[in-house]
């Protein structure tokens, strides 16, 4: 169950919310004709998906949070990424899930770049200040049994917005991980980042 082009176009242009895309740059970061990106970009504006915004006479496309029907859409995509991930992220991915106190929870890092060395599965929690002591035993927990440990990050969804609004890179490399759960509130944050 691979994601197919149009969804990968979703993604990137999701994830990458501070960047304006076309279908050059699309093209590019897809491996895909500029023909059959235009293509592509044209169908997703049609069902709403994705705004156009004209600079002189150059088109550049962002993903509408205005249209409910988009926002549960990259919801279903965002869990189909995590879904079909390698079986090495998908073990930690399950694992992960298991933990659900947080509102979101996004594996990023060394993992996903397939890399032989792992040392430990990066997650970013975002976490109610109250779920917090909850959430870290349960993360120590899934860590007493593991071979590899978990290393979390945890935000406040706050903090986390105020790690948007400053263009913290480290953050924004971050959010292009894959999401464990919490796909609609992630959505919901990236729209309360833009």
């Amino acid at each position: 169950m691979k994601l197919n082009n149009e969804e990968k176009v979703v993604l990137r242009i999701l994830k990458n919310y501070s960047i304006l895309y076309n279908a050059n740059s699309i093209s590019k970061v897809l491996g895909l004709t500029s023909m059959g990106s235009l293509k592509l970009l044209k169908r997703l504006e049609k069902q709403k998906i994705i705004t156009l915004r004209k600079l002189s006479n150059i088109r550049f496309y962002s993903f509408n949070f205005e249209n409910q029907y988009a926002k549960d859409y990259a919801s279903l995509i965002l869990r189909k990424e995590a879904d079909s991930c390698s079986a090495s992220v998908k073990r930690w991915v399950n694992e992960i899930r298991k933990v659900g106190i947080a509102d979101i929870a996004i594996i990023f890092g060394s993992i996903l770049r397939k890399s032989k060395n792992v040392q430990d599965i990066d997650v970013l929690f975002v976490v109610n200040k109250k779920d917090f002591s909850r959430l870290r035993k349960e993360v120590g927990k899934l860590n007493a049994i593991s071979e590899k440990k978990i290393h979390p990050v945890y935000q406040a969804k706050e903090d986390l917005l105020k790690n948007f609004e400053s263009k913290d890179e480290v953050v924004l490399e971050i959010v292009k991980g894959v999401v464990v759960f919490g796909e609609r509130n992630f959505v919901e944050l990236l729209e309360g980042a833009k």
